[in-house]
């Protein structure tokens, strides 16, 4: 509803911007539109023309991009068959190393090789002084003395060889070759060498490659030498020479410090220069450049680096012819755009003068609604929100979000989850689906904790239908009953004390009589009974079993008495709980549990009798000491609850977590969660009487690890007291 009555508002509100446009007359309406139509055509030639330089610069990065490409592709290729010949030069190694017959290795190698640019490969012998040489294309391998074939000319200084290496290229009559070199053994007596002519390995694959219409690749090696070129004349020059030699009235600055400060470092990246020479075309032009470097051996080390250029000229033309047939088009859209809007103009102006003060009644309206609408949603007490068919927040007012201290903005658009609790967003989501299936209202109570306070609330959810759509939405209206709960719970236990303690007194008194003369006669018969015979420890077993049942006679009693007297009677709370601790401190010490005391100094005296709350207090930190069996930590603090000028003992344990299903019940008479024979049950019961009796409140909560382990939890027990007026 909200949503819709914005909606309406600024179509209302567009509608009388629009009517305040009121020319005097149909010529001035027509001067108007001649005056739009320049403007508009102006300003198209003055975007068309930033549109083409800012187009220009994002096409010449997303060609460059495209180079890059490129140049990582001449990179793979390269790394690639440097490392099948790596590989291959291994294979022969070890198949040599193995005794394997020189022909038959060499053959078969050489036939995997044939088109990786490999002239020749040698295999030495300085144990027989032969050399073993293959050439690609004859199918024979020849043989000759080790004197008479020239030594290998490598860069590798003295060292021994003793693993694959790569040496630097040489450029010889038949183009730049460079030789691999690698022993068979370990002794470096028999040596394998592979000759790569460059020119054969790189020429069939980049003289294809094309960026853009006439793009190319070059490459130059670690010393800036051109290892390809399409231009044939730069192969094996110097690339920072050949230019300036060739083309004398150019300057090449930017090439040259992209070479030297990028590419010879072995970078990667783009840019652009000024060139002399493109596929046949001479004369002053302006290149992009994509460049990468090209790892071939890192024994010795050895980069080369690949770039891809291309002229800027041919992606400015593309990009100019293309913005010049958009913004003729864009003119005759522009006019014909115009043309009719003059016309439909003509007549708007003269339905909105009749149509505006209608406008204005109607918009005032629904802004007044909606502002009340808003206030009532904004002041009431309670959880008010919407939610959508997909279980997100459409709306919330400022209470819900007060409440759960969090932002209403942070939680439009998102899931229950992201505001509720778990076990509540688990509640209310198949409720809700229910609303948006049945299309009908659903009332429940709910309970869930909040930062360790149980919280109930009472929820409304309904349907919100639209006229199309039927239920597009389900409102939620919720209040918080928690203190009724309270209320409700303490009337159940004050009626139920009531009730029981009548019972209790009765049954007591009836009880006792004839559990006196049993531990009477008991006691008779046990003076007759020697000490070491069997009926006289039985006799002792019936003895135990009577005072229990006489103990527990008592608490009874106890807890019919405890309202007593009660009001003539104050004590200091402090006081108190340090003299019930002192009783249990050596409990405390023996049992690994430590004791944290958080006492105020500014509390009253509170109405009781010192004895009875001792009795209390020292109740709920036995109890506290039994939930940890494995150790923990007890803190026992006392403030003052301002809100309901209450004294207020709190006992905080670590240990095993009461049962949600337990919790309600924990007060009654002979309810107990510890195991068999180590409680009665009457603990509890009792010292609720005696905090009630004394018009005080007593309250219990517990909560679990968030992983769910109930060993892992905790309990609070908070005593509240009537402060001495």
């Amino acid at each position: 509803m909200e949503k819709s009555n914005s909606g309406r508002i600024r179509k209302f509100n567009l509608t009388v911007s629009r009517k305040h446009q009121r020319p005097g007359t149909e010529k001035n309406i027509v001067i108007i539109v001649a005056l739009t139509a320049l403007i508009f055509v102006a300003a198209s030639a003055v975007m068309s023309q930033w549109y083409i330089e800012k187009m220009s610069k994002i096409v010449r990065r997303q060609f460059n991009e495209e180079q890059m490409v490129i140049a990582h592709n001449v990179k793979n290729f390269i790394e690639r068959e440097f490392s099948f010949l790596k590989r291959e030069i291994n294979i022969l190694s070890n198949e040599l190393e193995k005794n394997e017959d020189p022909d038959s290795a060499m053959k078969a190698s050489l036939a995997r090789v044939i088109e990786c640019g490999v002239s020749k490969i040698e295999f030495r012998d300085m144990n027989v002084g032969v050399v073993y040489s293959g050439h690609p294309f004859r199918k024979e391998i020849s043989r000759s003395p080790l004197e008479e074939i020239p030594p290998l000319l490598l860069d590798f200084g003295a060292k021994k060889i003793n693993q694959l290496e790569v040496s630097k290229h040489q450029i010889t009559p038949s183009g730049i070759v460079l030789t691999i070199v690698a022993p068979v053994g370990v002794d470096g007596s028999r040596i394998i060498s592979c000759r790569v002519n460059i020119s054969w390995l790189l020429g069939p694959y980049l003289k294809n490659i094309r960026s853009g219409q006439t793009g190319y690749a070059w490459i130059i090696d670690g010393a800036g030498r051109f290892l390809f070129h399409p231009d044939s004349s730069y192969i094996g020059k110097n690339a920072f020479l050949a230019r300036r030699e060739k083309y004398q009235d150019i300057s090449f600055v930017e090439i040259n410090k992209i070479q030297k400060d990028k590419m010879l470092k072995g970078h990667e990246g783009t840019g652009r220069y000024v060139s002399g020479w493109h596929r046949g075309l001479t004369g002053r032009m302006e290149k992009l450049i994509a460049y990468t470097s090209v790892t071939i051996s890192k024994i010795p080390a050895q980069k080369w680096s690949v770039a891809v250029v291309a002229p800027v000229s041919e992606i400015e033309e593309a990009v100019r012819n293309q913005y010049r047939h958009q913004f003729f088009m864009q003119l005759a859209v522009i006019f014909t755009i115009i043309a009719g809007a003059s016309i439909i103009l003509f007549f708007e102006v003269k339905w909105s003068r009749h149509m505006e003060k209608e406008v204005n009644r109607q918009t005032e309206e629904l802004v007044e609604s909606e502002a009340k609408y808003r206030s009532l949603v904004e002041s009431a007490e309670d959880f008010i929100f919407t939610i959508d068919p997909n279980g997100k927040f459409q709306s919330m007012n400022s209470f819900t979000s007060s409440f759960f201290k969090c932002r209403t903005e942070d939680h439009i658009g998102k899931g229950l989850p992201s505001l509720f609790p778990k076990e509540m967003s688990q509640s209310l989501q198949p409720l809700i689906r229910r609303v948006f299936e049945n299309g009908k209202s659903i009332r429940k109570e709910f309970g869930f904790s909040l930062e360790r306070v149980q919280i109930f609330i009472d929820a409304n959810m309904v349907p919100v239908r639209s006229e199309k759509r039927g239920v597009n939405s389900v409102l939620c209206i919720a209040r918080d009953i928690t203190e009724d709960k309270k209320l409700e719970r303490h009337l159940i236990h004050t009626e139920k004390l009531a009730s029981l303690g009548t019972l209790a007194a009765g049954v007591a008194h009836e009880i006792n009589n004839p559990l006196g003369v049993i531990l009477g006669f008991c006691d008779l018969i046990l003076r007759k009974k020697d000490k070491s015979s069997q009926d006289y420890k039985d006799l002792k077993i019936m003895e135990r079993q009577g005072l229990h049942c006489k103990e527990i006679v008592e608490n009874l009693l106890g807890f019919v008495r405890t309202g007593e007297d009660n009001g003539h009677h104050h004590t200091d709370l402090n006081l108190c709980l340090e003299a019930a601790i002192k009783i249990v401190r050596h409990r405390f010490e023996k049992e690994g549990i430590s004791l944290s005391t958080e006492f105020s100094d500014t509390i009253p005296l509170v109405k009781g009798d010192s004895r009875k709350l001792q009795q209390v207090f020292l109740n709920l930190i036995n109890n506290a000491a039994d939930a940890m069996l494995e150790g923990g930590k007890l803190t026992i603090r006392t403030f003052m609850d301002t809100h309901l000028h209450m004294v207020t003992v709190q006992f905080q344990d670590e240990g095993i977590a009461i049962e949600g299903k337990d919790i309600g019940h924990i007060f009654e008479p002979f309810f107990t969660t510890k195991p068999e024979g180590r409680g009665t049950g009457l603990g509890l019961f009792v010292s609720y009487g005696i905090i009630t009796g004394f018009g005080g409140i007593m309250e219990c909560e517990s909560w679990k690890h968030p992983s769910g382990d109930a060993a892992s939890g905790g309990t609070i027990f908070t005593v509240k007291l009537m402060v001495i007026s």
